[in-house]
């Protein structure tokens, strides 16, 4: 959390720095400071949620429903090692004494961003695009008894979201809310300890989701304004698949065991990509 707030405090002082070279202005020289289009970007910090209790799912009969057991040739549960929320360390799951999975990774994100604003009074309301990228990486992994480990991850290739924006100017500054559409693509990546079967990847990496938040900006000298803004982003990830199929591992092996012995799919249980960002914006207003 420290790391959250000197991201944006950093932000800050970076983009106002050139703002503050600005000659100052009265009231009378700007009636409606926030009307009008702006070229701008932010900096900042993103945190996840807690995603405790996430686990792997398995389609074991190829019929699309993720609710089946993987069970051994003697019909024990191959995972009753478990599942943790995280990077797998080893192939012995935190359940059984292991030291357990790294934790998902938080990170700065960095977005530029165009907009056009209209002032009414106190009301503002307007439109804003921003294309970006965050740093934030999320795992699950689960351990099977062989003994072998199964991670998924993902993180955020880049980001888009068309927003809508509202608020209330007092004198030269805003106060405003915004929601809007995203779309981002998801980068996927699977990784396993188990070197017999054969696993294969699948999945739409284009998601559509939406973004929701709130800020402050300040306007600074006659052209810039500074801000801080929080926003919420969530996508839908329930599209990715791993299908395991035999490779080089036994006929009895649990992925392929009789009735079904072309394979099984797995997937994440947690469908939502989401995170939270705290950051410092800039913009140049024309």
């Amino acid at each position: 959390m420290f790391k959250f707030w000197m991201a944006g405090v950093a932000a800050t002082a970076l983009f106002a720095a050139p703002a503050m070279a600005q000659d100052s202005y009265t009231a009378d020289d700007d009636v409606a400071p926030f009307s009008g289009a702006y070229v701008g970007g932010s900096f900042g910090y993103d945190v996840q949620p807690n995603d405790v209790g996430s686990r792997l799912l398995f389609d074991r009969n190829l019929d699309g429903r993720f609710g089946d057991v993987v069970t051994t040739a003697a019909g024990a549960n191959a995972f009753s090692p478990g599942f943790c929320n995280g990077r797998a360390r080893s192939t012995i799951s935190p359940q059984n004494g292991a030291t357990g999975c790294d934790n998902d990774k938080d990170g700065i994100a960095y977005y530029g961003r165009v907009g056009l604003d209209h002032q009414a009074g106190n009301i503002v309301y307007g439109v804003v695009g921003e294309f970006g990228k965050s740093e934030i990486t999320d795992s699950v992994s689960g351990f099977s008894t062989t003994p072998a480990w199964y991670t998924f991850t993902r993180s955020i290739d880049w980001e888009a979201s068309v927003r809508g924006r509202l608020g209330y100017a007092a004198n030269k500054t805003l106060f405003y809310g915004t929601f809007g559409g995203g779309y981002a693509r998801i980068n996927r990546e699977f990784a396993t300890s188990n070197g017999a079967n054969a696993f294969a990847i699948s999945g739409d990496r284009n998601q559509f989701g939406f973004l929701g938040g709130g800020g402050i900006e300040q306007k600074i000298g006659r052209n810039f304004s500074i801000g801080m803004e929080y926003m919420y982003h969530q996508y839908r990830d329930d599209d990715t698949r791993v299908r395991v199929t035999q490779g080089s591992a036994a006929a009895n092996n649990p992925f392929v065991l009789t009735p079904n012995t072309t394979g099984t799919d797995i997937r994440r249980s947690d469908d939502k990509f989401r995170w939270h960002s705290l950051r410092a914006t800039a913009a140049f207003r024309f």
